[in-house]
C-alpha cells in the first residue's frame, strides 16, 4: 500500500490531533507529499519532534476561511483530502454547541467546496463516528442505518456524514465516510477519555475515577489500525469504485466500561478500586459497530488484538509519565 501513496499530493486536516499526527506520520513514511492545515504555525504533528528534517508543507488558517483552502489545494495540485479536523469531545460539546457545529458541520461542507471547485482531487476521505448513529431500536450499527444523533456531538457528526454524502450525490465529488469507533493509543493527551485517564490515575497511584455507573458499553480501535483503514480505503475507492460509501471501522472489542478498568488495572499490576460515581449523564448506553462491510469489500481487520493494542498504549503512556515527571496535568474524570 506504501507504493500506492509515494509522490502523491494529499492534504490533511487535524493533522496535529492525536489521530491526524499518527495518519500523517504513515503518509510522510509512505512518502507522499503531505500538506496540513494548522490554526497555529506553532503546532505542528508530533512527527517534528522525532523526525526533525521532515519536509511537510504547512498551512496557517482555519476552515472557515473558504478561499485560503481553494488555493491551498490549487497551489500544492492536491489529489487527495483527509478530513479529520473536529471539535472531539462530547463534554465540551454540551457546554458550548455553537463552537462545536461551527467547528465540526461548517467546516466539513468548506473543505468539500473547495474540493468542488478544485480539478485536481481524486479522493476525499471525511471522518465520521459511532456517535452519528445516535440511538438505535438494534445494534451493532451497519451503514445502512439512518443518522440520527440527538445531542451535540453526535448531531454535528450526523450533520457532517450528510453532507459528505450530498456532496457526492450532487456534485459526484469522489468521498467516502470513516466511521470509527473510540480511538485510542500513545499520543492522546486528552485525559477525559477512559484509557489514557485510566492509565495515568493509576500510574500515580490513584483510584480511576467512573463518572456513570460503569455498564455502559463501546468498542474500541487502535490507532495503527485507524490510519491503516484510511489508508487502505483512500487506496482502493478508484478501483472498487467506492465513492459516495461509508465504512465502520473497530476492533470488535465492545467492552463495558468498568470491565475496560478493570482490564487496565490488571495489566499494569494494580490492585486499586475505581470510584464508580453513578452520576446521570446524557451518553448512549450501548454503541457497538459491525465491520463486515469493510472485512468484505476492503479485505480490512485489525491488524492488532484488543489486548496487545492496551499493553502498547501503556507501554507508550510509561514512556511518557516517565519522561514527563515534573508536569501534574489537572485530573479529570471519565466521560462515561
Amino acid at each position: 500500500m506504501k507504493s500506492f501513496w509515494k509522490g502523491r499530493n494529499v492534504f490533511v486536516t487535524g493533522a496535529t490531533g492525536f489521530f491526524g499526527s499518527h495518519l500523517t506520520r504513515e503518509l510522510v513514511d509512505s512518502e507522499a507529499n503531505v500538506t496540513i492545515l494548522v490554526r497555529d504555525i506553532r503546532r505542528k504533528p508530533d512527527l517534528y519532534r522525532e523526525k526533525p528534517d521532515t519536509k511537510i508543507n504547512v498551512i496557517e488558517g482555519s476552515l472557515e476561511d473558504l478561499a485560503l483552502l481553494e488555493r491551498s489545494l490549487d497551489k500544492y495540485r492536491t489529489d487527495t483530502v483527509f478530513h479529520l479536523a473536529a471539535q472531539t469531545i462530547t463534554g465540551e460539546a454540551h457546554i458550548d454547541p455553537i463552537s462545536t457545529f461551527h467547528a465540526n458541520i461548517l467546516g466539513t461542507w468548506n473543505i468539500l467546496e473547495a474540493c468542488r471547485k478544485s480539478p485536481h482531487i481524486k479522493r476525499i476521505i471525511v471522518t465520521s463516528s459511532d456517535m452519528a448513529y445516535g440511538e438505535q431500536p438494534t445494534l451493532p450499527y451497519y451503514e445502512n442505518m439512518p443518522l440520527q444523533g440527538r445531542h451535540p456531538y453526535a448531531v454535528s457528526k450526523s450533520c457532517a456524514d450528510i453532507i459528505a454524502q450530498t456532496y457526492h450525490y450532487t456534485y459526484r465529488l469522489p468521498v467516502c465516510i470513516a466511521r470509527c469507533g473510540n480511538l485510542f493509543g500513545g499520543g492522546d493527551l486528552n485525559f477525559s477519555r477512559i484509557i489514557p485517564g485510566t492509565i495515568r490515575s493509576i500510574y500515580k497511584q490513584k483510584k480511576p475515577i467512573i463518572r456513570g455507573d460503569g455498564t455502559s458499553s463501546r468498542d474500541y480501535l487502535f490507532v495503527d489500525d485507524a490510519a491503516r483503514a484510511y489508508l487502505l480505503l483512500a487506496a482502493k475507492m478508484d478501483a472498487l469504485n467506492l465513492a459516495g460509501e461509508a465504512f465502520n471501522f473497530s476492533n470488535n472489542s465492545r467492552v463495558t466500561v468498568l470491565d475496560l478498568t478493570k482490564k487496565i488495572l490488571k495489566m499494569m499490576n494494580c490492585n486499586l478500586d475505581p470510584i464508580i460515581l453513578n452520576e446521570e449523564n446524557k451518553e448512549i448506553k450501548h454503541q457497538y459497530l459491525s465491520i463486515e462491510k469493510a472485512r468484505k469489500i476492503l479485505g480490512w481487520k485489525p491488524l492488532y488484538s484488543f489486548d496487545e493494542s492496551l499493553e502498547k498504549t501503556i507501554k507508550w503512556y510509561k514512556g511518557y509519565f516517565a519522561d514527563t515527571a515534573g508536569s501534574d496535568l489537572n485530573e479529570a474524570k471519565t466521560p462515561y
